[in-house]
């Protein structure tokens, strides 16, 4: 994994959208989706009521692994490694802990199977899941907005991508971060 370790603002939030690890410009840029990915990811958002910035500054933003694991020799980023995913493992299990959000929303397979178990993602986007671990929560996953990946820009993708973040705009934790007004 090649540093720095890349992390959102520290806010107290109980919305938390946890990605799978940051990509090769995240670091340079300091904070998680500040790339390709990162502007179709606040497009999605922006569609239910948070721009980028309203976003960044009231959820809090995590991921699997803290830093960018490197080209894959087939292109695009590599996968992090069951061993790499295990070592940033308590960050994450520390951060839930202490946040105890309402709402997850995990961004891509990776961070997505670190609470389901699942083939395709067409079992698992488009629906709220309850994740009874301490805390509990309800999960809603979304797809990677990766521009390499066609899944969320085609059917049944776009539908149930679609079908998802209608579910996170409908959840009070979201309405609270919408509706919140600065003191």
């Amino acid at each position: 994994m090649i540093g720095p370790v890349v992390m959102g603002r520290p806010v107290v939030s109980r919305v938390m959208l946890i990605g799978q690890a940051p990509g090769a410009m995240e670091g340079p840029a300091g904070k998680p989706f500040a790339w390709t990915a990162g502007k179709t990811l606040f497009k999605w958002l922006g569609g239910i009521g948070l721009g980028e910035e309203a976003f960044r500054s009231r959820a809090y933003m995590a991921a699997v692994c803290r830093c960018y694991p490197g080209k894959s020799p087939k292109g695009g980023d590599r996968v992090p490694s069951p061993q790499e995913v295990a070592h940033c493992a308590r960050w994450l299990e520390a951060e839930l802990k202490i946040l105890k959000p309402r709402l997850i929303l995990p961004v891509g397979k990776l961070a997505i199977q670190r609470f389901l178990a699942f083939s395709r993602l067409t079992e698992v986007i488009g629906e709220v899941h309850r994740v009874a671990e301490l805390p509990a929560a309800d999960l809603i996953p979304l797809p990677h907005p990766s521009g390499a990946s066609t899944w969320h820009r085609t059917q049944p993708g776009l539908g149930l991508l679609d079908r998802a973040l209608g579910l996170i705009a409908e959840h009070s934790a979201w309405r609270e971060l919408v509706d919140w007004k600065q003191p």
